[in-house]
């Protein structure tokens, strides 16, 4: 056998077997050495029932009784009765895997790793692993890899198979070149798989961790590296700086920039004068002014003789940066248009015609610029904002919509913060402005959390502000009632906001009214024809109201952290006091999401934080790079990412001397281009 032998040709996996591995996606030894554990349990600390407490426990037992019933919703619950050698009991259960059943009925001793906790009137473990005692791994430490359960594959089959596969780790092709592995003190990828598979110690363990933790941050940021030289070999358009104008046009403005505007708005003036095109993100805390700094280049672009388009998530969003840009650069004679799918008939004819002979200096947007209607005179700059939420498809259509020698200038924007490990890796391939003060006259929200029982403070408080002639946002998740879930919907939150405040204004904005409606409510509200808004998260990014000083969110536990901070945002726009109200669902303890954003407003900590807590894949699913598959490596890990990015460009310098460097590393190779694919601007 070799590395590509079908698994059916391994012993003990027959027809039935080989269908369910290829349905998971494993066709090959190769495929199946390379889906590494999802996790570890650790055997060596195993505790007698009568000691322990709640929270993960390990303990060693056997089978008292065992059995399974069918509960609503087609959900099979087992449960089992475990005792130790003492005789002590405790309850395990599972849900929806019968063949525990089969698994533990027979006797034998097994350690069982899980969580206990009090539910439904008893502790119990719930959803244990279980390890039958007598076929763990000889190991001093008795580490025990626990691989995912994935289209029906069962761990016990994965772990059998792998150990018929053993010996043929040995044949894994190294993937990185000696002289980095040297250098950044790796283990060989054949004895790291080894490990990870079938792990002799703790410290072995971890050094295969981080021997494959490197080589995905590494191919990562590598790749980046390479983009943005590739980048910098394309035509763009070169837009010269007209410095007396912009410093008129900065003059002329209702307010004053900060530092940080300032500095940002001269990166980009100053990319714009180069050959390449610009790519480059502007980050920002909500209210930072990211969208005067995006005006001033759109004026630059625009007196030069270059059209700008804006694209944005939402039709409400993008109502709201046509109305601000048009009151920024109308006075200057250029003109501003919104182009959404409400936009139909005569109206939308004229305005496309308009754009394709240049009267339309700047077009914002949604996805409906996308469309082979839409064509410009001559697009020089193109900003897509909340661009996380964009996938790269559809930012090559809107970067197409010009001629084939150059390329428009490209500013992403948003309003969630980036990490720098992300900025190092994820979004390696572009340069980065950030915003990180805010205009002057702002103050800082006071954000406190409510438990159900204190809902009295929040009425007074919204009582207060509405008698001082201020508005108030009520958010909640659900749009429609639902029996199965604590979430209040929109529709009962806006009976009950209507019955607690009387003579009030109330309006209600969801994702699934006409986006007429929608414009229709929030042109109500900033015109203060609205006095409270019940809405759900349609809210969360752009909407600018200066009046509104109070924010309520309801079940504010349900909520990501990002999230509640991009809501909170919503207020303290204006000169006035601002308040923000965490309501939780129950009386526990607060969340450290929670304790997190009634702390502190800062927007960047909060963003560390939350890529601490969940993870870059949970946080930027795959709307902007794609599937990452980073298995192994964290992108919280600092130190790491600084290794790789160290190792990365001593590569790229021997590469510059060497352009045949990597050819004997294919598999390196084969992953770089999917991540180059994922991040090119061409």
């Amino acid at each position: 056998m070799n590395l590509h032998t079908p698994l059916t040709n391994v012993r003990g996996v027959g027809p039935k077997t080989g269908q369910t591995l290829s349905v998971a996606g494993l066709a090959t030894v190769e495929d199946m050495l390379n889906f590494y554990p999802r996790t570890y349990e650790d055997y060596e600390n195993v505790e007698n029932v009568a000691d322990v407490k709640p929270g993960k426990v390990v303990i060693r037992a056997k089978v008292e009784k065992i059995n399974n019933r069918y509960a609503r919703r087609n959900m099979i619950i087992t449960t089992a009765t475990l005792v130790d050698n003492n005789g002590d009991k405790v309850q395990a259960t599972w849900f929806n895997q019968p063949y525990r059943k089969s698994q533990l009925e027979n006797g034998g001793e097994f350690y069982f790793s899980g969580e206990l906790s009090f539910k439904y009137g008893r502790y119990q473990i719930v959803s244990p692993t279980c390890q039958a005692v007598r076929g763990l791994p000889v190991t001093s430490d008795r580490i025990v890899p626990v691989y995912s359960v994935k289209a029906g594959l069962k761990p016990s089959l994965t772990k059998k198979i792998m150990t018929e596969l053993k010996p043929l780790i040995t044949m894994l092709p190294e993937t990185l070149p000696p002289d980095v592995v040297g250098e950044a003190g790796l283990m060989a990828r054949s004895e790291a798989v080894r490990e990870l598979h079938f792990p002799s110690s703790r410290e072995r363990l971890a050094e295969a961790r981080r021997r494959l933790a490197f080589e995905e941050l590494f191919s990562l940021i590598l790749a980046a590296r390479m983009n943005r030289n590739s980048n910098q070999q394309l035509h763009g358009y070169q837009i010269s700086f007209n410095q007396p104008a912009i410093r008129d046009f900065v003059a002329d403005l209702p307010f004053d920039l900060t530092p940080v505007q300032r500095r940002s708005a001269w990166e980009i003036l100053q990319d714009f004068d180069g050959p390449a095109p610009m790519n480059r993100l502007l980050q920002g805390d909500v209210g930072s002014g990211k969208t005067v700094v995006a005006a001033i280049a759109a004026y630059q672009a625009a007196i030069d003789g270059y059209q700008t388009a804006i694209m944005v998530p939402t039709e409400v969003l993008a109502t709201q940066h046509a109305a601000t840009l048009n009151n920024l650069l109308a006075g200057k004679g250029i003109s501003v248009a919104l182009l959404t799918g409400s936009v139909k008939g005569k109206a939308r004819d004229e305005l496309l015609e308009h754009l394709a002979n240049g009267d339309i200096q700047v077009l914002v947007g949604t996805h409906a610029l996308f469309q082979p209607s839409v064509k410009f005179h001559k697009l020089g700059f193109v900003v897509i904002d909340e661009q996380h939420r964009f996938g790269v498809k559809q930012r090559q259509e809107l970067l197409a919509k010009t001629d084939d020698r150059h390329l428009p200038h490209l500013l992403s924007m948003t309003a969630t913060p980036i990490p720098r490990s992300l900025q190092l890796t994820v979004f390696g391939d572009l340069d980065v402005s950030t915003l990180d003060q805010l205009p002057k006259g702002r103050q800082v929200i006071k954000t406190k959390i409510i438990l159900p029982n204190a809902r009295a403070e929040v009425v007074d408080m919204v009582n207060q502000e509405l008698s001082a002639g201020r508005q108030v946002y009520y958010i909640t998740k659900l749009i429609e009632e639902s029996a199965t879930s604590e979430k209040t919907s929109a529709e009962a939150l806006y009976k009950k906001v209507v019955a607690t405040y009387p003579g009030y204004r109330v309006g209600i904005l969801h994702g699934k009214m006409p986006a007429e409606s929608k414009e229709k409510v929030m042109r109500q509200f900033e015109a203060h024809e609205i006095d409270i808004l019940v809405s759900t998260t349609v809210v969360e990014v752009g909407v600018d109201v200066p009046n509104a000083t109070v924010m309520v969110i309801e079940n504010a536990d349900q909520f990501g952290l990002a999230q509640l901070h991009q809501l909170r945002g919503r207020v303290g726009r204006g000169r006035h006091q601002s308040y923000c109200y965490l309501i939780q669902t129950d009386s526990k303890p607060p969340t450290r999401r929670l304790k997190e954003i009634e702390r502190s407003n800062d927007g960047f900590h909060l963003a560390e934080v939350d890529l601490e807590m969940r993870g870059a894949g949970e946080i930027y699913g795959t709307a902007q790079h794609g599937e990452l598959n980073l298995r192994i490596a964290n992108l919280a890990d600092t130190r790491m990412i600084h290794l790789a990015s160290v190792e990365a460009d001593k590569v790229m310098h021997r590469l510059t001397n060497n352009p045949e460097y990597l050819a004997k590393y294919p598999e390196l190779n084969s992953i770089i281009n999917r991540y180059q694919k994922l991040t090119t601007l061409n």
